[in-house]
């Protein structure tokens, strides 16, 4: 009832009107009286239509009709499911720009294509991974630009289950996903991922697997095999079983060796492993590893310790020396007899310097970036027969990254080779803030 009270009332008024003039001054009156109020109704009426079917055309531009009784209900309910749109257009609006700016900023290439598999629209890590331009490609069918066999039947196949592993069309290097997910009506939503690190370390996972395998199954060939002999002669002379008991050991300690090194990384990579902080005393830890490389090479080297500082350092010391300790016996290994082995701890450049020299064989330059990835090796067989695990330098190179430093390695064949861990400024402890655990030589004395 709340919108025919006042159109009823109205007629009412103009229904007792005409009947007063009815009996006042008759019919004619009245009719005329019914006719005036009629032709003004229509006016009105028209009037206000189109005042109502201009704002409806340009409602932005013409200012909202203004106007009392039902046209101004009506105009007010208008107006008001008016601005109801608009909050709402502009709450879709700010979602739209929302979704629109995440999807560029997501690494991933996104590519949306219609039901006849052309372009609607793409962020901008497609560029980078497919090679394609929005503006340029908008509505450009996908297939006249990727025209890879495999990428074709990819798109054939429809299976949104199953992604496509392929090389990016614009690098080579860059190894991606590809994903097809529909959406709406007939669309398509293609994704491409960057997969060249989950692929470059499965790689490294199954060369890891195939590597320990192998070192581990030389030793153990050797130690089965001298076990089935003693088994099946146990008549051997004593000096001959001796032999093989020694091949035994020799091939057991190696594998207990190899066994060490892995879980000494396999603890170095462990995020519930934290850096034990405490005072190296550098110059006594370089006599005690130059005594180590003394009693490693069994006075076939000769060995120099030279000391140009006597800072020690912050860190962890059961770290620092086996990563230390590796570079000592590799230089002790893959130095030829006769040759000359020198330890160095000295100041560079505000950075601590611990250097290991040789006079051995070399590494050639094409070796040298790759030498402290895990089982690599220069020289196989030449490794295997000085008892390398293939995990000293990864070892070293974890240790020293735990410790901000880095390892610089300096060779070339016939010319020996330098390895130096650099250690920064801010874990150098000069000597009047820490105390000597061991006596050293004067600075610039040659041990």
């Amino acid at each position: 009832m709340g919108f025919w009270w006042r159109p009823l009332s109205v007629l009412a008024s103009v229904l007792f009107v005409a009947l007063i003039l009815w009996a006042a001054s008759g019919p004619v009156a009245a009719l005329g009286f019914l006719a005036g109020i009629q032709a003004f109704v229509m006016l009105r009426r028209l009037w206000q239509e189109f005042r109502l079917a201009r704002w409806l055309e340009n409602p932005d531009e013409v200012e909202p009709p203004d106007a009392s009784g039902t046209w101004g209900d009506i105009f007010y309910r208008l107006q008001k499911l008016q601005r109801r749109q608009k909050a709402s257009r502009s709450e879709l609006t700010s979602a739209l720009e929302q979704f629109e700016h995440a999807a560029q900023a997501v690494p991933d290439a996104m590519i949306i294509l219609n039901g006849s598999e052309q372009i609607e629209w793409c962020n901008p890590a497609s560029r980078k991974y497919m090679g394609l331009d929005c503006e340029r490609d908008r509505g450009q069918f996908i297939r006249y630009l990727m025209r890879q066999a495999h990428f074709l039947e990819f798109l054939d196949a429809e299976d949104y289950a199953r992604p496509l592993i392929s090389k990016s069309p614009v690098n080579r290097e860059v190894s991606l996903s590809l994903q097809l997910v529909p959406f709406g009506d007939g669309k398509k939503l293609l994704v491409a991922r960057d997969i060249t690190e989950l692929e470059r370390v499965d790689a490294m996972r199954r060369d890891f697997i195939a590597n320990v395998s192998h070192e581990l199954r030389t030793p153990l060939t050797v130690v089965g095999g001298f076990v089935e002999t003693l088994a099946d002669a146990p008549e051997l002379p004593f000096s001959e079983a001796h032999r093989y008991y020694e091949l035994m050991l020799d091939n057991t300690r190696r594998m207990q060796h190899l066994l060490d090194d892995l879980l000494t990384l396999s603890r170095l990579e462990s995020a519930d492993h934290r850096l034990k902080e405490e005072l190296v005393d550098m110059p006594a830890l370089s006599l005690a590893l130059k005594d180590e490389a003394e009693s490693l090479s069994r006075g076939r080297h000769r060995v120099k310790l030279e000391l140009t500082s006597d800072a020690s350092m912050e860190g962890s010391l059961q770290e620092i020396r086996s990563a230390l300790g590796n570079l000592v016996s590799n230089a002790v290994r893959y130095t030829p007899e006769g040759g000359d082995i020198t330890l160095r701890w000295s100041l560079r450049d505000s950075e601590a310097v611990f250097s290991v020299i040789d006079t051995g064989e070399g590494i050639a330059a094409e070796h040298i970036p790759r030498l402290t990835e895990r089982f690599y090796r220069v020289d196989r067989s030449r490794s295997r027969e000085t008892g390398g695990t293939g995990l000293g330098l990864a070892i070293v190179k974890h240790v020293l990254t735990r410790h901000g430093a880095r390892l610089d390695v300096q060779s070339a064949p016939g010319k020996g080779s330098t390895f130096n861990a650099v250690f920064p400024a801010a874990r150098l402890r000069m000597p009047e803030t820490s105390a000597r655990i061991l006596s050293f030589p004067a600075r610039g004395q040659a041990v």
